[in-house]
């Protein structure tokens, strides 16, 4: 393969093909293929520990924390990366490793659906092990795959592992949901506040939420204020964040919109996970940016884990308060909340606007935001649905439409926020509810369509779990993954019905 790089992992993918020079996403050759020979550390590791199932705890969480690395848009920091790297040749013993490419391209393509799940995968179940939540069924399983990787040579093998990986997709997503809402409650309906105090204010970004307990507990006398930031805002929602006063509100929009949010918010800004957009040498925020977990970038200044698991906010604090307040870009507050358990406790209005025809349908549209123009057919889309559609949302796809004035439907929000990209898992869980009260067969025949804006690894195991749940018709965009080969599309389509968004007016008419 005669190219610097090769990679087509996300939907920025170059030409819609792949990035061989340089990464739309900021990564350049040298770290893009440092990323490939800790893939293949990770093959050869998980090959080693796939017959001793019961140990290698340590192993495990390597291979967990290094695939987290791998998503697009986590960790920018080659030494980091080339440690890891280090780390991995001393597990495995080996000095090398050889990189397997695939020459196949149906078979390529399913390897990569199967790799992005479990990217995704990956990051969902570290997040449960921050909360002190572990499953060893999900650590062998992502052994399991990795060890056989190089070996699936045949597509019938490739199509039992992607289902598998969905699967795996809802008992992870399950996973994590038990997690944080024994650790901090379940989501409630909530008006999040989106304008600014007169206090300085530390910026959370990411998806952690032990990051986020942490550092309000540690920074509540000190005189600053806590504002999240994307997938951040559904942090409001929780029972247990509630309690802190200076939980201020959600500062600014989707991840990309950082570049120039940043500049405006005047404080420090934390990152806790992946989503990061390379800052520009010369941006008035660069000496307000740290990271911890597993995402960094060159430069920012590091939040390390304590041994006990912990970790130590202060100079970040320090430094806030040493700043200007935030500078106003918006007022007013937006509604989230929307979770299966407080759906659920809404089913009776629910379920009585839908029997009396108020509401007439549901639109799941979950998944990414990101910087492609042709993104916003997703707020055109919102804009356009009729008033008795309520629009199922979670993930940072949501910024595209949950500040426009849709309005309700007999006191039921016509956008309905879950949360995050992994609280997708609400709407499994609500459209089962709903199959149950309206005794259907096939949880096809609600009045639930899904299209589903998709950006990285995460949203490819929401994916693969919706299709291992049996949801079919899916609409995915704002482009279908550039490794899909003719035949794996044509594949989709014929047994799920999955298929690209075409025009708005058409996609509306499609869902009816």
């Amino acid at each position: 393969m005669n190219t610097k790089m090769f990679c087509n992992q996300c939907e920025e993918a170059a030409g819609n093909k792949a990035c061989t020079i340089q990464g739309v996403c900021g990564k350049d050759s040298e770290l893009a293929n440092l990323l490939d020979e800790l893939k293949e550390y990770l093959k050869v590791l998980s090959k080693q520990i796939e017959n001793d199932t019961e140990g290698h705890n340590e192993e495990k969480r390597f291979i967990m924390d290094s695939l987290f690395k791998l998503i697009t848009n986590a960790n920018f920091n080659k030494e980091n990366i080339r440690h890891q790297i280090e780390e991995a040749k001393t597990y495995t013993k080996r000095n090398d490793v050889v990189a397997f490419y695939e020459e196949n391209e149906d078979i390529n393509a399913l390897k990569s659906l199967i790799m992005g799940g479990l990217m995704g995968m990956a990051a969902y179940h570290s997040h449960a092990t921050h909360l002190g939540y572990e499953d060893q069924d999900i650590h062998n399983f992502m052994v399991k795959t990795l060890a056989g990787f190089n070996e699936m040579h045949d597509l019938e093998t490739c199509l039992r592992v992607v289902d598998e990986t969905g699967a795996y997709g809802v008992k992870v997503m399950a996973f994590l949901d038990t997690a944080n809402t024994s650790s901090y409650g379940n989501p409630e309906i909530t008006n999040v506040n989106i304008g600014v105090g007169t206090r300085p204010g530390i910026l959370i970004s990411g998806h952690d939420l032990a990051d986020l307990a942490q550092l309000l507990e540690q920074s509540k006398d000190s005189g600053i204020d806590i504002y999240t930031h994307s997938e951040m805002l559904p942090a409001h929602y929780y029972p247990k964040f509630k309690q802190y006063s200076h939980l201020k509100g959600n500062y600014g929009n989707a991840w990309w919109k950082q570049t120039t949010e940043f500049e405006t918010f005047n404080g420090p800004i934390l990152f806790t996970t992946n989503c990061i957009v390379p800052p520009k040498a010369n941006a008035g925020y660069v000496d307000r940016l740290y990271s911890t977990g597993n995402c960094d970038y060159p430069g920012f200044k590091r939040i390390p884990v304590n041994p006990d698991g912990t970790k130590d906010f202060s100079e970040i604090i320090k430094q806030a308060q040493s700043c200007s307040s935030p500078t106003e870009i918006e007022s007013g507050s937006i509604v989230g909340g929307f979770a299966h358990n407080q759906v659920l406790a809404l089913a009776d209005t629910v379920v009585e606007n839908i029997k009396n025809g108020s509401i007439r349908k549901f639109i799941v549209m979950s998944g990414c935001d990101g910087r492609k123009r042709d993104r916003t057919y997703y707020a055109d889309f919102a804009r356009t649905l009729k008033d008795d559609t309520i629009i199922l949302t979670s993930g940072c796809a949501k910024y595209r439409y949950n500040k426009l004035n849709l309005g309700d439907i007999n006191g039921v929000p016509r956008v309905l926020d879950a949360g995050q990209c992994n609280d997708s898992y609400s709407w499994v869980v609500i459209a089962m509810k709903l199959q149950e009260i309206f005794k259907l067969n096939d949880i096809n025949e609600l009045p639930i369509s899904f299209n589903i804006a998709w950006y990285e690894q995460k949203a490819i195991i929401v994916l693969l779990s919706l299709l291992h749940l049996g949801i079919k018709d899916i609409k995915v965009g704002p482009s279908l993954p550039s490794y899909l080969s003719e035949t794996t599309a044509s594949y989709l389509v014929e047994h799920y019905g999955i298929s690209g968004i075409q025009s708005v007016v058409e996609d509306i008419t499609t869902f009816g």
